[in-house]
């Protein structure tokens, strides 16, 4: 293994563990050595998969050689994996989101901080070069001083599609906790941090039907809300509508757009790092595809992980960060507990936009 590259464990083995384990060494800074999981059969089969070494959690958290633990567990259990790994004296990267709870999650940047260790979180998209496009056309005047935004996350569900999918409706998921973080990660990579919220948000369906196997027919109880539309204040004075559900057969609403004194972008998916990116310059008149610039636009999960590996053994900042991370946890409660109330949501958090990606760090 080359000097400087970090030895990775990764806990999880899930439908996610996957992309993560087939990037593992593709960036230069990290090598995934090992994987856990809850159900050893599981760690074991991907471990013969790639070539790597199935441990318990206990015996990875011991090992002296893992630095960083890649927590792909299901949301419910991101807080306590990440603080055990800690206490472990090991970074952490979790998935999104950060943790359940905001309490649990200030505790692990509180943790992080007091023993010199680093906490970065998922998603890792906004690094991809679709994102990073737009984030360099915004910064260079494209379409002058941001004004508004949309972000729209329309779909039926994932009982149609995922194997295991009643997680999505229990607390930790829900559209807004499983997928609102690929959208205000973007938007605050791209025009800023959020520093109020107003929604209003539903259980349209009390069950759902699993139509995908192997748990086809199967009926789920849901206990989160599955539409939520809110308005979100961004700092320096944008206004955001985020509309988050699981309840649209169709729609052809766009994902992203940003609204500008000169102009409008419409961004590519935040679920990937590629991508269409669109522009409207308003002394144009026209739309006009613009070229993506160079970068990871293919699948590159797990591009986030080996950025915060590059900066543990080089430093300086890492871009997926755990405060990035939790801005977006209390940003998404922000949006649930408005609902709730029905009264506006001041955020206490707030986060300066990560760096634009380097290339030359990943040369």
């Amino acid at each position: 293994m080359m000097a400087g590259v970090v030895k990775v464990g990764l806990i999880g083995c899930g439908n996610i563990s996957g992309i993560y384990l087939k990037n593992g060494s593709r960036f230069g800074h990290m090598e995934i050595a090992a994987c856990a999981d809850a159900l050893p059969e599981r760690a074991q089969a991907k471990a013969a998969e790639y070539g790597i070494q199935a441990m318990t959690v206990e015996q990875m958290l011991a090992d002296p050689s893992i630095e960083l633990i890649l927590n792909l567990t299901i949301p419910a259990a991101h807080g306590d994996i990440a603080l055990k790994a800690l206490e472990a004296g090991k970074h952490v990267y979790n998935e999104k989101p950060l943790a359940v709870q905001r309490e649990q999650a200030q505790q692990m940047l509180h943790l992080a901080a007091e023993k010199g260790l680093r906490v970065g979180g998922a998603p890792d998209t906004f690094l991809g070069a679709g994102l990073q496009t737009c984030r360099r056309l915004i910064d260079d005047g494209a379409i002058g001083t941001p004004v508004a935004a949309t972000a729209f996350m329309i779909s039926h569900g994932p009982e149609g599609w995922h194997p295991d999918p009643e997680f999505f409706y229990k607390v930790g998921a829900g559209p807004v906790f499983d997928m609102a973080p690929y959208y205000l990660t973007a938007l605050t990579a791209l025009v800023g941090c959020v520093r109020a919220v107003t929604a209003a948000a539903r259980i349209s369906f009390a069950e759902r039907l699993i139509t995908s196997q192997p748990k086809h027919g199967q009926r789920i109880t849901v206990e989160v809300p599955t539409h939520v539309s809110a308005t979100l204040e961004l700092n320096g004075g944008a206004l955001a509508t985020m509309i988050m559900s699981f309840d649209v057969w169709a729609s052809s609403l766009p994902r992203i757009e940003i609204y500008g004194s000169e102009g409008t972008l419409s961004v590519p998916d935040p679920n990937t790092f590629g991508g269409e990116v669109r522009l409207y310059r308003a002394d144009k008149q026209e739309w006009e595809i613009v070229p993506l610039i160079d970068g990871y636009s293919e699948n590159s999960r797990g591009l986030g992980v080996a950025d915060m590996a590059r900066a543990i053994h080089s430093g300086g900042t890492h871009r997926a960060s755990g405060e990035l991370a939790y801005h977006v946890l209390d940003v998404m409660h922000a949006v649930h507990e408005s609902g709730e109330k029905g009264a506006r949501v001041t955020l206490e958090s707030s986060v300066t936009r990560p760096a634009v990606l380097d290339a030359a760090d990943f040369s």
